[in-house]
């Protein structure tokens, strides 16, 4: 939550660069890149701009957030749709965001199997009734490798020009660092997690007593998860509603596996038909003596290639009539198209239909368009 503030009574005695809720976005980020979960879950998403900084973390094949407030969720979800590009250029990880309307307060089974959930700027809205049930929510249902909570540092404000209370009219508390600290230590001691305390937003130079404008204590769990069974035992029953979901396309999905391959045989059998065209031109100057002479003498030069690799015995592309012959092997042998596709055996599988082969299935077979250069 309170991602939309601007904090513009900071601008008197006090500048953040970056803005310090782009600082907060970072330092998850980094945590994400250092750990490397797979299902991170953001708390308190609001206007989801954590989420789309996520989605681009490679690691990450399940984005969720959760907020109370519905409208501004629907309001800024359309930028974690997937963009042409995403469709045009699959990548090898798959991909979920979903979006979620409910409460911290209240356990959905949605919400189990996590890696990383984020809680930033979120506390300080709860209600004190909501506040209590948050640790058990959080960690003790959901109990994630890794937790990351942010709230502002109470003792910071007094550096805060025009600031009368708190930062954000909403906030139903501001605590300083003893009380944040003990809340979160009382909270990693019951629930079996360490805790580290840190945070961004540096104080100028000799204020650095009040410690850092925006405190986040990292919760790590101490021990791994024990089985499935005892999510099997958690409640079962859905409490939050779905208000956003995208699928990323994925080379993991055959649909998107073979129109990618597809489109990278046909440009790599092209590249090899132009420069095999080119070298036989370059080598047969004298087909070249004239544009009408051109179409005509340019078969023999062809039959003489040809004549050239079936002596030895050649694996090269060759041409036949109006057809250049790019065997499969061949095709195969570049890095991009091996990489998609594995084996020779599935390369031939995922193509078949999608472009003409050779009767034996031995080559690719590619057209020669003969350009009128009359004009």
């Amino acid at each position: 939550m309170d991602k939309n503030f601007q904090e513009e009574q900071f601008r008197g005695m006090i500048k953040f660069t970056p803005p310090l809720s782009n600082q907060r976005y970072q330092f998850v980020k980094d945590l994400v890149e250092k750990y490397k979960p797979k299902k991170v879950a953001d708390l308190g998403c609001a206007d989801c701009k954590l989420l789309w900084m996520l989605k681009f973390c490679s690691c990450i094949e399940l984005l969720v957030g959760l907020d109370i407030c519905e409208s501004v969720m629907k309001e800024k979800m359309h930028k974690l749709s997937p963009l042409p590009v995403d469709y045009l250029q699959p990548t090898e990880r798959s991909l979920t965001v979903t979006l979620y309307h409910g409460s911290v307060a209240h356990e959905d089974p949605c919400m189990l199997g996590f890696d990383m959930v984020t809680c930033i700027e979120l506390i300080e809205h709860l209600e004190e009734s909501e506040l209590k049930k948050f640790p058990e929510v959080v960690f003790g249902f959901m109990a994630p490798s890794i937790v990351v909570i942010s709230t502002p540092n109470f003792e910071f404000n007094t550096l805060l020009p025009g600031l009368m209370l708190f930062r954000h009219p909403d906030h139903k508390f501001e605590w300083n660092r003893a009380q944040f600290q003990s809340w979160a230590l009382e909270t990693a001691r019951h629930y079996n997690y360490l805790v580290e305390f840190t945070g961004v937003g540096r104080a100028p130079s000799g204020m650095e007593n009040v410690g850092f404008c925006t405190q986040i204590g990292v919760f790590v769990r101490k021990y791994p998860q024990t089985s499935g069974f005892a999510q099997s035992e958690k409640s079962s029953e859905t409490v939050y509603k779905m208000v956003f979901k995208a699928v990323y396309p994925s080379l993991k999905d055959e649909k998107y596996l073979q129109n990618t391959l597809v489109g990278e045989v046909i440009s790599t059998a092209q590249i090899i038909k132009r420069c095999l065209l080119e070298r036989l031109m370059s080598e047969h100057e004298e087909c070249n003596h004239s544009t009408t002479e051109r179409k005509a003498q340019l078969q023999p030069c062809f039959s003489k290639y040809i004549s050239k690799l079936a002596t030895e015995k050649s694996l090269e592309s060759f041409v036949n009539g109006n057809v250049v012959y790019v065997p499969l092997k061949t095709i195969f042998s570049f890095p991009k198209v091996n990489q998609l596709c594995g084996t020779l055996e599935r390369l031939r599988k995922l193509i078949a239909g999608q472009v003409t082969l050779s009767s034996d299935g031995y080559a690719l077979m590619l057209s020669i368009e003969y350009e009128n250069e009359e004009n």
